[in-house]
């Protein structure tokens, strides 16, 4: 992984990480829903990303 993508997947991490708190101080209660939602983002985040740099990677 070279720079450029490093930082870009460092961005979007820290955008996900600021959605996620926005939205922790926002909720009159933190329930299931809220962490699911918040688990559910990550997957659908960081999965492809994932997935996207190891294949870079191997080859």
């Amino acid at each position: 992984m070279d720079t450029s993508q490093k930082i870009r997947f460092g961005f979007i991490l820290v955008l996900w990480l600021v959605l996620c708190y926005l939205l922790l101080t926002r909720v009159p209660r933190i329930d299931f829903m809220t962490i699911f939602s918040i688990v559910a983002s990550g997957i659908i985040v960081f999965v492809p990303l994932y997935k996207k740099y190891k294949r870079n990677r191997e080859k």
